[in-house]
């Protein structure tokens, strides 16, 4: 497998994307199943199971949390058009995707087995 040599500001832009898709996958959890306020629902059970799909009722976002998804949102829009139209990207004559694809994996640790 290449090795990359990605300047420093591409590396910190796509690992600040990265924490902050997290966090926004992990705050969207605490938030009601609809933006909007919406009853409730519940299906029959389903045929050869017990499951019941149901929803309850969800009072929607309230203006904080419809203001932190629009900022998590803006914020990741911000990064992931940094990271995709870094200068470092038109230095590349051949392997771009790949050079994507080992960007996003920079951050992660070592396999045990590779590391020495």
């Amino acid at each position: 497998m290449p090795t990359y040599n990605f300047p420093a500001d591409l590396r910190a832009a796509q690992l600040a994307l990265h924490q902050t898709r997290a966090e926004y996958d992990e705050y969207s959890k605490t938030l009601p199943w609809s933006a909007e306020p919406m009853p409730g629902w519940e299906h029959d059970k389903q045929l050869h199971s017990n499951y019941v799909s149901a929803k309850p009722d969800s009072p929607g976002y309230t203006e904080e949390q419809a203001a932190e998804v629009r900022r998590f949102e803006a914020e990741l829009l911000r990064l992931s058009v940094e990271v995709s139209t870094h200068p470092h990207w038109a230095t590349l004559n051949d392997g771009v995707m790949e050079a994507r694809m080992a960007l996003k994996r920079v951050h992660e640790p070592e396999p045990e087995d590779q590391a020495a």
